[in-house]
């Protein structure tokens, strides 16, 4: 038996498979869960994500290019 929250998290993910939970996000980042957390209220980084109800997504393809917008040539780290 579903409940209204799995339901809605597969309709989510029917209407767009792009979207992932937050472990697989945090995997692909190579951060905590907890992490995710703190950047999302604090806006410490510009992370896209997805909110609907109580449920947090991200966009894998949104990950990836955020991803890529921060990888730097060499050098400074900054």
């Amino acid at each position: 038996m579903h409940n209204k929250s799995t339901l809605l998290a597969e309709v989510i993910r029917a209407r767009n498979p792009d979207l992932i939970d937050p472990v697989p996000a945090a995997e692909l980042l190579g951060v905590t869960v907890g992490t995710l957390s703190v950047w999302r209220s604090t806006g410490r980084y510009s992370l896209p994500f997805v909110k609907v109800g109580r449920k947090v997504k991200y966009s894998r393809k949104a990950l990836e290019s955020w991803l890529e917008s921060r990888t730097r040539p060499g050098g400074a780290t900054e």
